[in-house]
């Protein structure tokens, strides 16, 4: 259920951060903020200074923002309480469901419309072995992986096949694929 997993769970931050406002408003790209996520196992939380890019212009005296200052002033990371926690004894690697084509708003919905942050999915082994064993029906071409509300130009079977072959995407199931 919603009240274990903190599905749609609306989760309090130090600086109340809107993916509505940055993403869906001013058209951010995911990776303007989560830089790793191209290259790492993890998505990375930016550090005060992408903030600071644009709010030492910005909104620069608004009190909201001041935990966002005094991080960057003291060179302290703000501590951000994790959204999408997934159990120690499961691996997850963000870099490869890129490259396999999987996008964002598939696994964190469409966070361009949150003005605050939840869990949009499940997370639980349940949800992740749907994808797992049928992929096909959540591929999109690579270029699109950050693309929110993402259409298929065509039938998304067609697309997905195809796309299973180009990015060489395998059934995953077995247990140690995620359990290590």
């Amino acid at each position: 259920s919603g009240y274990n997993t903190r599905q749609n769970e609306f989760v309090e931050q130090p600086v109340q951060f809107s993916h509505a406002h940055h993403v869906g408003g001013i058209g951010l790209d995911c990776r303007y903020c989560h830089t790793s996520v191209e290259e790492a196992a993890f998505a990375n939380i930016p550090p005060s200074k992408t903030c600071m890019n644009c709010h030492s212009q910005i909104w620069a005296g608004a009190p909201i923002l001041e935990p966002v200052r005094a991080s960057f002033r003291n060179n302290t990371p703000l501590t951000w309480t994790r959204v999408h926690d997934l159990p120690d004894f499961v691996y997850f690697n963000h870099s490869v469901h890129v490259k396999k084509g999987v996008g964002c708003e598939t696994c964190h919905g469409r966070i361009d419309q949150m003005a605050g942050i939840y869990q949009a999915a499940s997370l639980q082994m349940e949800w992740c072995i749907t994808c797992h064993r049928a992929p096909v029906q959540y591929l999109r071409p690579r270029e699109a992986v950050y693309q929110m509300g993402y259409q298929p130009a065509g039938d998304q079977l067609t697309i997905g096949r195809d796309l299973v072959k180009k990015y060489d995407v395998k059934s995953l199931t077995s247990c140690s694929t995620c359990h290590r």
